[in-house]
């Protein structure tokens, strides 16, 4: 069958990666891709955002005409914005959430009342859309808190505060400034918990619940997990952290009673269910739900699936996951993400890309492309924030960082950096 893929980022690449090795792929497309999807699959021009009519009609369109059979949706904002639902056909398999669903990352302040209401373990929160009465909360709570913008925000709506000062100011930024646009709305503060951050990525087909290994994201920009917060620096997998015991907890104190809560609500939910988690104290608790694979946790991930993607999504998109059966490869897997100058701030775009083919041939990496474009000549450019990202497997966690690295080294554009600490809290 062919297959479409909704992005242009490195989750999409990865993605395609990894479902141009099933027998069942013909034709690869992606709707608009980058560089890297260009070398391994067809790129379309066709808008994805924002989802309205005509551009929902213009990829339904193309898909009855080249005999799509498999629509893959990797961002969120489509998502939330209902493209799932348009898509939908007797004779095509989307994969991915419809917009019912899609709110739990959509809306996050929906997401902790849902929460609530089952009593899923995470963070005591308030949530206000008034900014004078947040304001108020904020300066006077004087425990350190988390304040978050309500919509979506790029993975970048997030802000950590140690005081009532920093939460104020977090306050003004997210609904006065407008620093995350309409995500800003609303916001959530909830108290400040302690520990380690794990992504738990979980398959759901309506009934039935596949959880992948876990991965741990790194979202701090620099070094020793100092600065603001980003869409993720870098990833492994799997993580120690995460032991089958609480693993089994995750799946019958979470994502259970969440899938269950969704289904008595007359959602089904069909596609990733994403579990960011903090490992504290007193057990795991949810910092947020997202509706599609973890970026960079996914390119993570599937250098170490052992089995059919494509097979392995439709079952989750036609309610047979119970027929599925996944190994995974023992090794661990480093990915580190190359940035622009700038990022997760301002940055220029197409500055040269160097090295590439010398990186790619480092032992056991492989390079997903996230944000670069081709330029009239032929060259591999810079085109966003996060501009690689570059994984590699090793027979611990140290041996695939430092293969990583290595490769890293070999990759030259101006103003590139990226971190080299992938991994440290484990180690």
């Amino acid at each position: 069958m062919n297959i479409l893929i909704i992005g242009s980022g490195g989750r999409e690449h990865a993605l395609g990666w990894k479902l141009k090795q099933s027998p069942l792929c013909d034709r690869l497309f992606f709707a608009p891709g980058n560089a890297g999807t260009a070398q391994i699959g067809e790129n379309l021009d066709l808008a994805i955002e924002p989802v309205n009519t005509r551009n929902a009609d213009a990829i339904d369109f193309f898909c009855r005409h080249n005999n799509v059979g498999l629509v893959v949706i990797g961002p969120e904002d489509p998502l939330v914005a209902g493209l799932a639902d348009r898509l939908k056909h007797k004779s095509r398999a989307v994969f991915g959430p419809g917009a019912a669903a899609a709110r739990i990352e959509g809306d996050k302040a929906w997401s902790k009342q849902l929460m609530r209401s089952v009593a899923v373990p995470t963070s005591e929160a308030r949530i206000f859309r008034d900014p004078g009465a947040a304001l108020a909360f904020a300066e006077h709570h004087e425990t350190p808190v988390v304040v978050k913008a309500a919509g979506l925000a790029k993975g970048k709506g997030v802000i950590v505060t140690s005081n009532a000062g920093e939460a104020a100011d977090a306050v003004r930024r997210i609904m006065i400034d407008r620093e995350f646009g309409d995500a800003g709305d609303a916001v959530v503060i909830e108290e400040r918990q302690t520990g380690q951050e794990v992504s738990v990525l979980a398959l759901v087909d309506g009934r039935n619940i596949y959880m992948l290994d876990t991965t741990q994201d790194h979202k701090q920009a620099f070094e020793g997990d100092e600065g603001p917060n980003t869409g993720g620096m870098g990833a492994y997998c799997p993580t120690p952290l995460m032991t089958d015991e609480l693993m089994s907890q995750v799946e019958s104190e979470i994502l259970v009673p969440t899938v269950d809560a969704l289904y008595r609500d007359g959602i089904t939910y069909r596609g990733v269910l994403y579990a960011g988690l903090m490992l504290t104290p007193g057990g795991p608790k949810v910092i947020e739900f997202n509706c599609r694979f973890g970026d960079p946790e996914i390119q993570a991930l599937l250098p170490r699936l052992k089995g059919d993607l494509a097979e392995l999504m439709l079952a989750t998109a036609e309610g047979r996951l119970d027929q599925v059966e996944l190994d995974w490869d023992r090794r661990a897997c480093c990915c580190v993400v190359i940035a622009s100058e700038g990022y997760p701030g301002p940055y220029e775009k197409g500055r040269v890309i160097e090295g590439l083919d010398q990186a790619a041939a480092e032992p056991e990496v492989v390079i997903f492309h996230a944000g670069t474009a081709t330029d009239r000549s032929g060259q591999v450019v810079t085109a966003g924030g996060r501009v690689l990202n570059v994984c590699a497997l090793g027979d611990d966690l140290r041996q695939a960082r430092d293969r990583a690295n290595a490769a890293c080294g070999k990759v030259h554009f101006e103003g590139a950096w990226y971190r080299r600490d992938i991994g440290h809290r484990v180690m």
